[in-house]
Order: C-alpha cells, then sequence, then structure tokens
C-alpha cells in the first residue's frame, strides 16, 4: 500500500474536522474552487487578522477594501488585458490542457519561451495519456463579466485577477484624506481571482483565491534599504508564528524570471513537499516595481500622480510590494504544525492505541482557544460545565464537547490544535477547580473556577 504523502494527511483531516471543503461537492465539486468550514474560517480569519494587525502596526502603514469589480481601462493600464496570459497546450487525444512552462520544466528545461523551447515541447508527450500536443498558445488567465441589464449591449469588465491595482488607483485618495507623507503603505486582504489553467495541490493554486498585499510608496534613493526592511519584516512574520526556520528560504528571482517592471524581487518558499521536482514553492513575494504602476496609471488616466520632494521637486513614487496569499499561507500553517505520534500519548486510557494527530498550532491561530470537557453527562456536571463554558465564551472561541470517553474528546482537540482542555469533575462539585490541559506539554493545572478568566489571560 502506497504510504501516504504529509499533504494528502492534511487534505483529508481538514475535511473530516471541518477546516476546508471541496465548493458544490453534492454536485461533484467544481475543480479547485474550495469552502471554508467552521474551523477552517475560523483559522483563516485568525490568519488575516495577525497579519493585519502586524502590518498596519508598521510606521505608517493604513488599510484599504478596494472592489473587486473595476473600471476595465485600469487592466489595460496595468498590462493585464495584453500581458496575463500563461502558456497553454492542448492534448489532441484525451484534450487535456498544460500549461506548458510545467511540462518544460517536469521534463529538467527551463523554460524561456524563444523557438528552443518550442522545439522542445514536440518531443514532450501529454503527461496523462502520452499523446501529441498541439501548439502553445497564450491564454489570458482574467475572468470576463458584463456590467450592464442586457448582455449584448453591457460593458465587459473582469472581475479582478490582483488587488494590489486597487491600492494604485487610490494612492491619491488615501495619502490626501490620512494627510499621509512619503514613505508610507497601504494594506489591503481580499479576494482576487484567476482562470488557472493547470491549478491544484490543494489549496495551493485556486482560481478564487484570498491576497494580503501591502504597497509601500517611497522615493527611488530608498528603495533597496526598504526592499531589505520589508524582506526581513515579513520572514519574521511567519517565524514568529511558529512556523519551522527550516522550512522557509528566501529565493532570488534571476534576471530572465523578473516581470518586465520589475526591479528586483525575491520569494519566501515554503517546504510544501508537493513531490519530488516539487518541494520549496512560492509562500510570498517581496517585489521592487519601480515607479511603473503610477506612470502607467498616470498615462491612461490623465491624473496626476506625482508628490513633492523636500526640494519641491515633483516624481512619481516607486513601489515596494509585499504580496502573500491567505489560502497559501493556510496550508502552511497546517503542514507545518501536523504531527503524528506513534502509539500516541494520552494516558488516561490503558487500551491500544492508534497513531495520534497533533496541530501544535500558535495560540494565535488556533480556531478554538479552549474547549469544555465535563467528565459526565450528569446534569449536576453539565450544569457547572456550561456555566464554565459560558463565563469563557465571552472572551474566546471556545467548544463545548460531552461526547465519547475524555481521551477521545482530549485526540479531538489535540487534532484541531486547540491549545487548552477544561475538564470538569466531580470533584469540581465540591471545591469549585477545574483541571486545565495544556496540548504541547501535556501537563494539567487545577484551577480555581473563579481564577480562570485571568489564568487564561496570562496564557493567551
Amino acid at each position: 500500500m502506497e504510504k501516504l504523502r504529509k499533504i494528502d494527511k492534511v487534505v483529508n483531516l481538514a475535511k473530516t474536522r471541518g477546516f476546508i471543503f471541496p465548493s458544490s461537492e453534492i454536485y461533484g465539486g467544481l475543480n479547485s474552487i474550495y469552502d471554508y468550514g467552521p474551523l477552517g474560517v475560523e483559522l483563516k480569519n485568525n490568519i488575516k487578522k495577525a497579519w493585519w494587525d502586524y502590518m498596519v502596526a508598521q510606521e505608517n502603514v493604513v488599510g484599504l477594501d478596494s472592489a473587486i469589480l473595476m473600471h476595465p481601462k485600469i487592466w489595460e493600464a496595468s498590462g493585464h488585458v495584453e500581458g496575463f496570459t500563461d502558456p497553454l497546450v492542448d492534448c489532441k487525444k484525451c484534450k487535456g490542457r498544460f500549461r506548458a512552462d510545467h511540462l518544460l520544466e517536469q521534463n529538467g528545461i527551463k523554460p524561456d519561451f524563444n523557438p528552443k523551447d518550442a522545439k522542445a515541447l514536440k518531443d514532450i508527450k501529454c503527461p496523462e495519456c502520452g499523446g501529441q500536443l498541439t501548439e502553445v498558445r497564450q491564454f489570458n488567465l482574467m475572468f470576463k463579466t458584463f456590467m450592464g441589464p442586457v448582455e449584448a449591449k453591457a460593458s465587459q469588465i473582469y472581475i479582478r485577477p490582483e488587488t494590489a491595482q486597487g491600492i494604485y488607483t487610490n494612492f491619491l485618495n488615501v495619502m490626501d484624506s490620512q494627510r499621509l507623507k512619503i514613505p508610507f503603505g497601504i494594506a489591503q486582504i481580499g479576494k482576487a481571482f484567476r482562470n488557472e489553467i493547470t491549478p491544484g495541490n490543494f489549496i495551493f493554486r485556486m482560481r478564487e483565491f484570498e491576497q494580503m498585499e501591502m504597497q509601500y510608496f517611497v522615493q527611488k534613493k530608498d528603495t533597496t534599504k526598504v526592499f531589505n526592511d520589508w524582506k526581513k519584516l515579513r520572514m519574521d512574520w511567519y517565524l514568529d508564528l511558529g512556523v519551522n526556520k527550516n522550512n522557509l528560504k528566501f529565493r532570488d528571482h534571476g534576471k530572465d524570471e523578473l516581470a518586465h517592471y520589475a526591479k528586483k524581487a525575491v520569494d519566501i518558499e515554503y517546504n510544501f513537499d508537493f513531490s519530488k521536482n516539487e518541494t520549496f514553492k512560492e509562500l510570498e513575494g517581496i517585489h521592487d516595481r519601480g515607479d511603473w504602476d503610477l506612470s502607467q496609471h498616470q498615462k491612461h488616466s490623465n491624473a496626476k500622480l506625482t508628490v513633492r520632494d523636500e526640494n519641491n521637486k515633483e516624481y512619481i513614487p516607486h513601489i515596494v510590494e509585499t504580496s502573500g496569499g491567505v489560502d497559501r499561507a493556510t496550508l502552511a500553517f497546517l503542514m507545518d504544525v501536523y504531527e503524528e505520534i506513534e502509539g500516541g500519548r494520552t494516558t488516561t486510557t490503558k487500551s491500544t492505541k492508534d497513531v495520534e494527530v497533533v496541530l501544535k498550532l500558535d495560540k494565535r491561530l488556533a480556531p478554538i482557544k479552549i474547549a469544555i470537557l465535563p467528565l459526565s453527562k450528569k446534569e449536576n456536571l453539565s450544569k457547572l460545565a456550561k456555566q464554565v463554558f459560558k463565563s469563557l465564551a465571552s472572551h474566546y472561541r471556545t467548544m463545548y464537547d460531552e461526547t465519547q470517553a475524555i481521551g477521545r474528546r482530549y485526540r479531538r482537540q489535540d487534532e484541531i490544535g486547540t491549545p487548552y482542555c477544561v475538564t470538569v469533575d466531580f470533584e469540581s462539585l465540591e471545591d469549585k477547580k477545574v483541571t486545565v490541559r495544556d496540548r504541547d506539554t501535556m501537563k494539567q493545572d487545577r484551577v480555581a473556577i473563579a481564577e480562570l478568566e485571568q489564568y487564561f489571560k496570562d496564557k493567551f
């Protein structure tokens, strides 16, 4: 029997424990679209909150929430209409579709899409059926829709493929309304949509996803320092939230990889270990975009997007961007903390134990902070346990569980990353104390019910 990969185990846990479900599953699903379940939405919101609190705490960084639907000329100015494409090939036999650059990379060829690449592709067969592939054609990744009551007469518009353009077009609005001076940043979290040819690897590459982006506006002379500062800050964020440093690395883009507007780019990569050929993959990018973005929007909109320096000289600000995915971060955090313990570690039962799964999520990210577990369903114990639950539920995301043996309930909470379990036993009726179990250390503290709020305030 083939051994399951870690990603397969995480996918299975995500569904069975209510983190992430295939979208539209009862209708057969929708390829590479996912829904976040009760625990998944809590985890995702905690990740977004951790990012937001970290970013807007930096000097001169403010927030924005721009629209998903935008004026179509924005995407002409940004180059998306003309150049936001991937190289596509079809299989003539099974009609499968593939990204040509991915096929070349899988065969050990670094693609540049020159005549040499086209020649190399002729020797590559369909990875699904071995059939012959078509010539390469460029496929635009933007979803189109129509605005107006009658489709035939309505304006064609695009569903945004990234959140950054909403920041650039609001640059002056934000600067003037908040009385900001260069340097400053604008942070945004929002949905984006790309009609990917070959999405996959669970929530790593999807057609509907969520971005966490920040655009920092600077003078040209300061870009190198600002770039290096943000490079460190973004790596520190993942490390502070508990990601194993051995699973993270920087990768500088070569000159042949850079986008046409980019001066410099570096990726923070995570060891997703999808396959032998795909170990470290992009988690977040830090980019020196130069003054290209604001220059393009000034040119296409006829709006003046210049500012003045200390010598009263007009200039267009340069931009340092940090761009990460909420979904990729969610997957990285889940994979990084997923741990299997052979033989189990729960000591409350003497029966033979299978492998126990523990998600050692950082307390700030854990979907459920505290679980309340009455030792019995007896009315007097349940009544006290529910009082404890109500006293904590207004401060922390809390779960009440009284089904099955206490050992099984501990294991369920370990599997979803709950840092603390509070057991209400029959002694609690007498001494008004409960037992608090730590997920990571397994240490148990006997704490007075009246002191629980302060106890957890110190812990969190």
